[in-house]
């Protein structure tokens, strides 16, 4: 199989539980890039939280944020695609607020949030913009919404399921996460590949979440990392080791690169 391009998911995948980048799957990546496989990230982050490690890595190419609704310009971190969710806001709010969870609103505009965490003190951090609201988000005054995540602490099917009508859903283990209909980091990867003009039976796609699935079933080769759960491994055609283990680098070493050679950072 010639492979052209690679799409690489972010937490649990290319980062470590840390969020730095191993050398062994920078080194992987370099010698891929060198190799001429064009190398994309597609996350489910938005855009300031993986532009640092976008930069950190040297990529040109766009990046796939927030599960797809969201495609950014490599230079300018321009929006070239936005594809936004509309939910019955009141019916959202009220069927949320009888359940002890967090609400964050990733919109066009910036994150809102019900309250803030450890996790979003570190997009804060890495990203360098705060939220621009924290508490009731029934009083806050947001448009264009790309994602919401509502953060349970455990997993929530029978919630979820009251929004399918109205969005895409995917199921976490600590909640959900929706956005608009038949989007997925497989319809950003689409909407790349034809810019590209390359075959999905040229890309391989590598992920560990429940984000990931559709990606790894249309393209060529699908990847789960070892610690993906038993249904993300089910939709892959390989399973490369952990991401603490360096399982990125493992199959690209195996699997993608002609050579040997040692690459210099």
């Amino acid at each position: 199989m010639n492979v052209r391009a690679i799409f690489i998911d972010m937490d649990g995948t290319l980062l470590k539980a840390s969020n730095y980048i191993s050398r062994r799957n920078m080194e992987a990546i370099y010698r891929l890039i060198n190799q001429g496989v064009k190398v994309f990230l597609a996350t489910g982050r938005h855009y300031e939280v993986t532009a640092p490690y976008h930069k950190e890595i040297g990529l040109q190419t766009p990046m796939i944020c927030l599960n797809g609704a969201a495609i950014h310009d490599a230079e300018t971190g321009r929006v070239m695609q936005m594809k936004t969710v509309r939910l019955n806001e009141e019916r959202f709010h009220h069927l949320t607020a009888e359940s002890s969870c967090n609400v964050i609103i990733h919109t066009a505009n910036g994150l809102y949030c019900k309250e803030t965490n450890e996790e979003i003190d570190y997009w804060t951090k890495v990203g360098q913009v705060p939220p621009r609201y924290i508490g009731d988000l029934r009083q806050a005054n947001y448009q264009d919404v790309l994602k919401y995540s509502v953060r349970t602490g455990a997993p929530r099917p029978e919630l979820s399921a009251l929004f399918e009508k109205e969005a895409e859903v995917i199921d976490w283990n600590d909640g959900f996460e929706m956005v608009a209909p038949n989007v997925s980091k497989w319809s950003g990867i689409k909407s790349l590949l034809t810019e590209f003009r390359i075959s999905p039976n040229e890309v391989v796609a590598i992920g560990d979440g429940p984000n990931d699935i559709e990606m790894l079933r249309h393209v060529g080769i699908g990847v789960a990392m070892g610690n993906a759960s038993e249904k993300v491994k089910a939709a892959a055609n390989f399973v490369t080791g952990h991401h603490e283990n360096d399982g990125l680098a493992e199959f690209i070493e195996r699997y993608l690169l002609k050579s040997y050679e040692s690459y210099v950072i």
